[in-house]
């Protein structure tokens, strides 16, 4: 697995063996940023990490800093490792718990207001669930962008609090679905 844009294009990222963790295809990463376009004043948030694969895309494409949530031991080693080979250890932040724990840490501490966030969950019930919390956590920019991958026969409702659906694109089975906060 390779990063495919920015300054570290082309660098290898680390995985931990076996099925669990599930990095984002390189051509589902490269359509995200072609989409997103330049990257966000704002911070970054990559939640169910696993290798850090999107963060640290967008932080290869010149995001200015990423938080990482992700709470099994094996990706987070692997994530801790890509870290540190890329050199990119004073960008980031990295969380090591379930994902809603980790969004409350982060609006207790004041922790980030963040302009994109991805979110890979490994399953679906999970997922309106964790937009539910993202919506009320005031962690997001009024222009923040969340970017939901899942499977294609799994779609997520097109509004959970104050995010709405307002794009969705298809790569083979994986779906990649856009919400915004209102007003933004």
């Amino acid at each position: 697995m390779r990063l495919t844009g920015g300054l570290d294009r082309g660098r290898r990222l680390i995985a931990p063996r076996g099925g669990r963790t599930r990095p984002t295809a390189a051509k589902v990463r490269e359509a995200i940023f072609n989409i997103l376009g330049p990257p966000p004043e704002g911070d970054v948030l990559d939640l169910y990490a696993g290798t850090g694969a999107l963060g640290l895309e967008a932080l290869s494409r010149g995001a200015a800093a990423v938080v990482f949530v992700e709470r099994e031991h094996a990706p987070l080693a692997a994530l801790r490792r890509n870290v540190k080979e890329l050199g990119v250890e004073d960008r980031v932040t990295i969380v090591g718990a379930d994902v809603c724990t980790g969004l409350r840490r982060l609006a207790a501490k004041g922790q980030g207001r963040f302009s994109w966030v991805f979110l890979d969950p490994p399953y679906v019930k999970e997922t309106e669930g964790v937009l539910a919390e993202l919506s009320g956590s005031g962690l997001l920019t009024p222009c923040a962008v969340v970017v939901l991958e899942h499977d294609r026969r799994h779609r997520p409702p097109e509004s959970v609090g104050n995010l709405f659906l307002t794009d969705r694109r298809q790569y083979g089975d994986t779906e990649l679905s856009f919400f915004r906060a209102s007003g933004s």
